[in-house]
């Protein structure tokens, strides 16, 4: 079968074949059959992890989500953001009538028909978004939350022809660079670092005749990334907070306590005055937060107190205690994860659905709770000056 979509390559003794899909896309499904039925090969590579893979084999696994263990690893945000990814991947699906991934499902199902070895190519979901959230600074991961909320309220429809297109390299690749002006290091986490990751698994499949079944964006990528070595557990590394942000996370605390202390000294009521500034601000905008997106009472009250202590450590934050009260207060049923995956689908559904509401109760609290810090911090600041220098 000869296809732009096929890539052949001869590596020492061994045979790898690329096919590059659109991942909803009914025609790449085919393509995914017929390939692995004429080839006969001793491996199939999926461009999936372990967690992906259960994703699409296992319609139960959001039986077993512990919402509140998600809330307190601080995992609530890397959540959303994949329900908010798989949302938008299911409504594209939905739109011409197939299972998101079906290319990835047929190459599974299509591995098992000829006896091939299945291995599981691509690096860890989880891993792959904390990677990407260390690289980010504060306002490129508000940029990428917000766009990615946004993408929500868009419902366009695009042609099979267009998502066939889709696939062509040059497209993907121009996509790509576009993307990559405003997101560099989306770029080189989401797509560069997982062609090297996928690269090497494959080049590792055991077997002499491989077909990996993979994104066409990733398809140039592996074909260069090949011919070298990557070390997969280096990739696999989750980086720590640098010392810088970390001297800056707790400078921040530390040096507005000193200056309310330093206030307190001098003038007493201004201290008083900058004491109540840093709990309203702090605590009235985590609990505004709270309420935009409709959380009890008590979640907003559990915001409004824990607020203006939560941001004096790094290590704790306002989203978590507010989402665990809201967790506690409408705790998820079973319907509410079996229905999960569908929920998704829309605007609707999103909000109310237990489980992704308790995940913006924590997101939009976080927020308000950094917003009064800002704000808060700087009405500090200048009583201090006024104090001082007034």
């Amino acid at each position: 079968m000869t296809s732009s979509n096929i890539t052949r390559l001869e590596m020492d003794d061994k045979e790898i074949i690329l096919i590059g899909t659109a991942h909803v896309s009914k025609k790449s499904a085919e393509e995914v059959k017929e390939i692995i039925q004429q080839e006969q090969p001793d491996t199939v590579c999926v461009e999936l992890c372990q967690a992906r893979y259960q994703g699409i084999t296992d319609a139960d696994r959001w039986k077993n989500t512990d919402i509140v263990k998600i809330i307190k690893e601080g995992k609530a945000l890397i959540l959303l953001i994949n329900l908010i990814l798989s949302s938008y991947q299911k409504r594209l699906a939905r739109q011409f009538g197939i299972q998101p991934g079906q290319e990835m499902i047929q190459g599974i199902k299509s591995a098992q028909e000829v006896g091939a070895t299945l291995c599981l190519a691509d690096r860890d979901l989880h891993t792959t978004m904390r990677r990407l959230w260390r690289r980010l600074g504060f306002i490129g991961k508000m940029k990428l939350f917000f766009q990615l909320m946004m993408s929500m309220f868009v419902n366009e429809e695009i042609s099979e022809e267009e998502l066939e297109k889709m696939k062509s390299q040059d497209m993907l690749t121009s996509a790509l660079d576009e993307l990559s002006k405003s997101y560099p290091e989306f770029k080189s986490i989401i797509i560069d670092e997982r062609d090297k990751y996928l690269a090497q698994k494959i080049k590792d499949a055991p077997g002499n005749k491989i077909v990996a079944v993979l994104g066409a964006g990733h398809v140039p990528g592996i074909k260069n990334e090949l011919y070298k070595d990557n070390d997969l557990e280096d990739l696999s590394k989750v980086p720590p907070p640098s010392k810088v942000t970390k001297v800056i996370a707790w400078s921040i605390p530390v040096i507005i306590i000193a200056i309310i202390v330093s206030t307190f000294t001098v003038d007493r009521s201004a201290g008083v005055d900058q004491m109540i500034s840093w709990v309203l601000w702090n605590g009235s905008l985590a609990a505004l937060g709270t309420l935009l997106v409709f959380g009890h009472p008590l979640s907003i009250l559990t915001a409004f107190v824990v607020a203006p202590i939560s941001s004096l450590s790094p290590l704790l934050a306002a989203g978590w205690f507010a989402g665990l009260t809201e967790a506690l207060v409408r705790k998820p049923s079973v319907k509410d994860f079996e229905s999960l995956s569908e929920d998704v689908h829309s605007i609707k559904g999103f909000w109310c659905n237990k489980v992704t509401h308790i995940l913006l109760v924590v997101i939009f609290a976080n927020l308000g709770s950094t917003l009064g810090t800002v704000i808060g911090g700087a009405d500090v600041i200048r009583h201090f000056i006024n104090t001082f220098f007034g």
